[in-house]
């Protein structure tokens, strides 16, 4: 962990709040289905998918597309119905999504290390009657049929049929994503053809995607940064290199492929700078999601990547993406705007956003409007759940989920605040903070702590001290808890609910380290 910066240089200048914006420009109208934009790239002379060793052209992965098609006709699956799917990122896997985007048999990935109990009613819940699954989550599969009554097909390996796929409706669902969960169940979400189509083009030119591109990313198939991404890359005609899980070795295996695209998130960044390991020699973008970047972080990986352009983009299952930190952002914040870091950035091209009912403090839910968007309520807007904040520059400050705002004494602490104030204490590696039941104030701020590698775990009145010189009294922590890691979901989200413990209050200390104190 690098030293943390000083308040005034982190958090920048002081800002008036706004209550809406519009993304600069207009997007272009997708005129044809996403199908018909896979198909287009038929005659592209480049890989399609590098995958172990191989590389598949464009004619080879839609003849896949077609093969695959038919074997989901021989394994009985209903045209008009979705196909619920246990597999990951690979050849036979794309040309699977492919054939069921274009034949009316969306499928519906799910995550594999997900349990029966979970996986059964988000299969029950689309009305999926064949369940897929790669050799490897064969077991799992069988254990997930027998409970919803679906039939269980193994994915075998497809072999090019040169036959074209049919050409589906602009309003036809192309493929199904479910939500993280972290509150609830899982929710679908349809994706149709029309705003699959009008994402690729969005999210392509955010990310300077092209035929000459290629993208590579571990992100889990089933998460909008799984196949949210190998859309996109295939959209813009970019070949996809995807690799199973990451690891250091995994990432520098893909430098002779000649990857200039990647996404990561800022715990790889820094795992890589760590082993020098970070340069491709061919990167060109360089993608993070899930958490903000440290300013020292960044300002490192710029010294090591000359000439790479860092983009964040944030968005949802439901849609994405809404806002973008672009490439000039990062180099502003590299050169003294550090403060930028904190925002996701500014609405992207055609996307109007809205913050509902705005406190004091300017923070209300984010509502999003735009054509790329899936899933909207009556009203034309996308309901995130997410707060949030717009400076007068239009840039979006997050501040939690609605759920997880903790209510101190009457006063809102918004969760995000308090833990990108706690991280940049050079003792702490990661932070999360959640609310706790207090008979006297309703609820009192609890901070999870873990310690920075390499140094002594930071003492709770230190970071009390440093919170306090950062934050009003009442955002400040008044329980700690050092622990060795934060518990998180497949796609990598902190699930706060595994950390709240309702018989915690403000009192005693417990064997794992809590110590109370009001602050």
């Amino acid at each position: 962990m690098t030293a943390a910066l000083s308040p005034a240089e982190k958090r920048g200048p002081e800002r008036t709040w706004r209550s809406s914006v519009r993304g600069a420009g207009e997007q272009p109208v997708a005129r044809v289905t996403y199908s018909e934009m896979i198909a287009a790239h038929r005659d592209l002379p480049g890989p399609a998918v590098l995958a172990g060793g191989c590389s598949w052209s464009w004619p080879q992965l839609l003849g896949l597309a077609t093969s695959a098609a038919r074997w989901l006709e021989e394994v009985g699956a209903p045209a008009g119905l979705p196909v619920a799917a246990l597999v990951s990122t690979g050849p036979d896997v794309i040309a699977l999504t492919l054939a069921g985007a274009a034949t009316g048999r969306p499928l519906a990935p799910l995550g594999p290390r997900l349990t029966e109990r979970e996986l059964a009613p988000c299969v029950r819940g689309i009305g999926a009657s064949v369940l897929v699954a790669a050799p490897e989550f064969a077991a799992l599969g069988e254990q997930v049929a027998a409970a919803t009554g679906t039939r269980l097909a193994v994915l075998p390996g497809f072999a090019p049929v040169e036959i074209d796929l049919p050409a589906p409706k602009m309003d036809d669902t192309a493929i199904i994503l479910h939500t993280s969960g972290t509150t609830g169940l899982p929710k679908p979400v349809m994706m149709t053809q029309r705003t699959l189509a009008q994402r690729a083009i969005v999210n392509g030119a955010l990310l300077r995607l092209g035929p000459s591109s290629v993208y590579a990313s571990a992100s889990p198939y089933h998460h909008i940064a799984g196949w949210g991404s190998v859309a996109v890359a295939l959209g813009a005609g970019a070949a996809i290199a995807p690799f199973p899980r990451f690891t250091v070795p995994g990432w520098q295996a893909l430098g002779p492929l000649g990857v200039t695209h990647g996404l990561l998130v800022p715990t790889m960044v820094d795992m890589l700078l760590e082993q020098k390991s970070l340069g491709l020699g061919t990167l060109q973008v360089l993608q993070y999601g899930a958490a903000p970047i440290h300013p020292n972080t960044l300002r490192r990986a710029l010294a090591e990547l000359p000439g790479v352009a860092f983009v964040d983009l944030y968005g949802q299952t439901e849609g994405s993406p809404i806002s973008c930190l672009t490439p000039d952002d990062h180099l502003r914040a590299a050169a003294g705007d550090a403060y930028l870091l904190e925002s996701v950035g500014r609405a992207v091209p055609g996307v109007e956003l809205l913050i509902a009912e705005p406190d004091g403090h300017g923070v209300g839910e984010l509502l999003a409007r735009g054509p790329h968007l899936f899933r909207y309520d009556d009203d034309g807007w996308q309901h995130t759940g997410d707060l949030g904040r717009l400076d007068g520059d239009g840039y979006l400050y997050l501040a939690g989920r609605k759920g997880d705002m903790i209510i101190r004494g009457g006063e809102n602490v918004y969760p995000l605040e308090v833990e990108h104030v706690l991280t940049e204490h050079p003792g702490v590696a990661d932070a999360v903070v959640v609310g706790v039941p207090d008979q006297r104030m309703g609820q009192i701020v609890k901070a999870y702590i873990v310690p920075a590698a390499g140094t002594a775990p930071p003492a709770p009145g230190d970071l009390r001290i440093f919170a306090r010189e950062r934050l009003a009294g009442f955002k400040v922590p008044a329980l700690w808890e050092l622990t060795s890691s934060l518990p998180r979901n497949a796609n990598g989200k902190v699930v706060r609910t595994r950390l709240t413990d309702p018989a915690a209050g403000s009192s005693a200390t417990d064997p794992g380290g809590l110590i109370t104190g009001e602050s």
